[in-house]
Formats: structure tokens, C-alpha cells, sequence
């Protein structure tokens, strides 16, 4: 059984807040049933200065490992990314703490609104359990979108682009990257160096 880094923040492993997305867990239970399949929780350090966001967890990268990011391409790319910096070892965070904006497996890993709407209560404890917070890197445009709303922004003055910087109302930045998908990658809308340039001045502003 997987334990929350940031303790007290999660949904049931049962949450029943989307009928669509319990469908799909208790279809995958049956199918995989030693796969995690449940909520993914929060993973890496509660006293971190910097906070990841993604969008939900992968068919079989999270769903299956039950830890954020890990198991499948995106995760691969996130994590050789963060050692880079300092901020992983061997796979595990060390000084972020990763996030999804949607905690359970989507169908065809696409929420709908009300999804995400029903997840973001647990983004915004996670945030507000993270007493140094002080730089959040939202991979891709839902994420940033549920960031912003978490954080107390307002959408019309946070537009999504890769390596845009918004403050919100606590002070805090908000960094926008693509995300680092297997898809995104493949057709060169995210490349390494595009994706490192994120983290450095994620780690320059949370220094």
C-alpha cells in the first residue's frame, strides 16, 4: 500500500466523486487487479520550495505503480530531468513534491470538466499543505488551468505558453510548460532542452 508524502490531502481509495473515472478503476481491478488502480497519491518532499503538476495518471505508469510519474515515458523524461537538477534520485523526488490535477486514470487520459472540477479541493489542500511553497511548474494547459484556479488566480490574466510566469495573488509563481507525454515528445512539442529550461528557472526562483 502506497502512503501520501503530503498525509491528510487525499481522496478514498474508493472515491466515488466520478462516476465515470470509478467505472473505469473497477473495470481495471478486475483486469489488472495487481496494479494500484485507485487515486494517485502525492509523491516527494512536503517541505519542498517547488511543486509539479500534471494532468492525471497513466493507463500504465502511475495507475499501475501508484507513484506520480513513474513507470511509463513521460515519468522517464520528468525524472532524468529532476536529477539534472538535484531534485530526483533513482527515481524519487528529492526537494518537489509532484501533484496531478486529476487523481485517478481518465478514459483516453482526457478528463472532462466536471473531473477536474471534483479533484481540484485535493490540489488546493496539497498546495496549501506545503508550508515553503514557493515556485509551481504546471505540465501542460489543464494543469496550469486547475493551478491557477487552486492558487487563486484568474484565467483571463494567466494564459498558457510554454515557459510563461504568473504570479498569483499568495505571491508564488507559476511556471507553464508543455507536458513531457510520450505523444509530446515524439512529435518534438516538448525536447529536452525545452523542458530543462523549464526547471532552471523553476530552481533560480525558488532559491
Amino acid at each position: 500500500m502506497k502512503t501520501s508524502t503530503n498525509p491528510g490531502t487525499e481522496p478514498d481509495r474508493d472515491c466515488p466523486l466520478c462516476p465515470r473515472l470509478v467505472e473505469t478503476r473497477e473495470a481495471l481491478r478486475i483486469e489488472q487487479p495487481d496494479w494500484w488502480n485507485a487515486p494517485v497519491p502525492a509523491y516527494g518532499d512536503p517541505d519542498a520550495a517547488i511543486a509539479i503538476v500534471g494532468l492525471a495518471p497513466g493507463r500504465a505508469g502511475a495507475n499501475r505503480t501508484g507513484l506520480a510519474f513513474t513507470g511509463d515515458g513521460s515519468g522517464d523524461m520528468l525524472f532524468a530531468t529532476l536529477e539534472k537538477f538535484g531534485l530526483a534520485e533513482r527515481g524519487v523526488p528529492k526537494g518537489v513534491m509532484i501533484l496531478n490535477a486529476v487523481k485517478c486514470l481518465p478514459p483516453g487520459n482526457k478528463p472532462v470538466p466536471e473531473e477536474i472540477r471534483n479533484c481540484r479541493p485535493f490540489l488546493e489542500a496539497q498546495f496549501d499543505a506545503m508550508p515553503n511553497l514557493r515556485v509551481a511548474v504546471a505540465l501542460g494547459e489543464i494543469a496550469h488551468q486547475s493551478s491557477v484556479k487552486a492558487l487563486g488566480g484568474k484565467l483571463p490574466k494567466c494564459r498558457f505558453a510554454h515557459l510563461a510566469e504568473h504570479r498569483v495573488p499568495s505571491g508564488m509563481l507559476l511556471i507553464d510548460s508543455y507536458h513531457c507525454s510520450r505523444y509530446n515528445q515524439n512529435t518534438g512539442r516538448i525536447t529536452p532542452g525545452m523542458f530543462e529550461a523549464v526547471f532552471a528557472r523553476a530552481v533560480e526562483l525558488a532559491a
